[in-house]
């Protein structure tokens, strides 16, 4: 995919903030610090087009960002251990869900899952939660640069059975190397084309 834009369009944290539904939209979500900031950098060929950080739960509202003036990448607030109030930690479940079940342009989800760790509950429930809701959903086992091909030969049948999910569904990717980049614009892609 070649990007010849890439921009920040809005923050939001409900419905009436949204941008308008001109385009589709995929959606990124994941555990805090799982690295989505960084996959979608590496998508749009962009260092800082999506702030990054060491702390979990920097993003803290659904920020819409608008690709080649024709596609929306929706970046939602990481789940988990993230160093936030509970109150504001609650708000973000239903601040999701409103997003996910009332847009009528989001064409998928993008899930992200540390290929270094075993997916607990969170990560379940989240992939019950979009079946439930029969949106389609690509999965992406990020910072595959951390471990050799042994371990990452480990971790991938070891995650898919917890998941349920074929090996060959989920994509190994890394921010510094760019492996996957080109695997997951063509899920993305094909997402789009199906709507």
């Amino acid at each position: 995919m070649i990007i010849s834009s890439a921009e920040f369009i809005t923050s939001a944290v409900k419905p009436e903030q949204y941008p308008p539904p001109a385009h589709s939209e995929i959606a990124f979500c994941g555990r805090s610090n799982v690295g989505k900031s960084s996959l979608i950098n590496t998508l749009v060929n962009r260092k800082h087009l999506v702030k990054t950080s060491r702390t979990p739960g920097r993003t803290q509202l659904i920020n819409f960002f608008l690709i080649n003036q024709a596609l929306s990448f929706v970046d939602l607030p990481g789940f988990g251990y993230a160093r936030v109030p509970a109150a504001v930690q609650k708000e973000w479940g239903p601040m999701i869900e409103t997003y996910l079940t009332s847009r009528e342009n989001l064409r998928g989800v993008v899930s992200l899952l540390d290929i270094r760790r075993i997916p607990g509950r969170e990560e379940q429930d989240l992939m019950n939660w979009l079946a439930a809701y029969q949106i389609p959903s690509i999965w992406i086992l990020t910072k595959a640069d951390k471990l050799s091909k042994t371990k990452q030969g480990k971790q991938l049948p070891a995650i898919s059975r917890e998941i349920g999910l074929p090996q060959e569904n989920l994509i190994l990717f890394s921010a510094k190397t760019r492996q996957g980049r080109d695997a997951v614009w063509e899920k993305i892609n094909a997402l789009c084309l199906s709507a």
